[in-house]
């Protein structure tokens, strides 16, 4: 289990803007969702194998709890981690020991009520996709050279020209900057939507295997397979 929930913190509370999340699972499937504070990114993931011990539906809060105690030394090796549970085996939380027994932790969930309450469902009806990459190592690390260069901006703009894909940055009535993303790419855009350049490095930073798309409908979504489970990403455009 300490495989699975570092996996969702670090595709999660990593990106530095959520620090709760829905987990839903049963015998056939295992997902989870979350919405950043700014509502800038929509997280979807499911495991590819259900997760035995994450059966019925809860919230993980604060998350960066959760994070330093999966850290903690003491639980490196041979820790024993246990959900535990209530009447009806309702989840209610994790226990951790370290191998002697003596260190221990007991990190809280939140009921389905409130983290139903809290996480209102997004639901993302789809759109038709005009441009979708797997990203290049090198475009990815191009992209963070031009937001350092401009770190003034905190959107970009993708555009399509000449079958290639094209990242801009700022006003070119002052500082401003732009680059290839992708050459000789399949689709295309048109409108000229905002995206926030902070979530979309730190989601392309992450571990496991990309893919990135763009719709002229207004919404991005970034996919990312840790080879545990894949996780959707989708942000809507901002008008800037």
């Amino acid at each position: 289990m300490k495989d699975y929930l570092q996996d969702i913190v670090q595709h999660t509370h990593s990106l530095g803007i959520i620090d709760l999340i829905k987990v839903v699972g049963d015998e056939n499937s295992t997902s989870i969702e979350a919405v950043s504070d700014e509502r800038t990114v929509i997280v979807q993931a499911k495991f590819h194998n259900p997760v035995p011990e994450f059966i019925g539906t809860f919230g993980m809060p604060n998350l960066s709890k959760l994070n330093t105690i999966l850290n903690i030394p003491e639980y490196r090796e041979d820790a024993k981690l246990t959900i535990t549970t209530k009447e009806n085996n309702i989840p209610t939380g994790i226990h951790f020991e370290n191998s002697a027994g003596d260190f221990k932790n007991d990190y809280r969930f939140m009921s389905a009520e409130v983290i139903n309450d809290q996480l209102k469902k997004v639901t993302f009806k789809g759109v038709q996709w005009g441009v979708e990459i797997e990203p290049s190592v090198a475009a990815i690390q191009r992209l963070k050279f031009q937001a350092q260069a401009n770190s003034e901006e905190t959107t970009f703009i993708a555009k399509t020209e000449n079958n290639n894909l094209m990242f801009y940055f700022g006003d070119h009535s002052s500082h401003a900057g732009n680059f290839v993303f992708a050459h000789d790419i399949a689709g295309s855009l048109s409108k000229p939507w905002h995206w926030p350049i902070s979530p979309v490095i730190s989601i392309l930073s992450l571990s496991g295997d990309k893919m990135i798309r763009f719709s002229d409908q207004g919404a991005a979504q970034i996919t990312v397979d840790s080879g545990l489970a894949i996780y959707n990403y989708i942000l809507p455009a901002q008008t800037k």
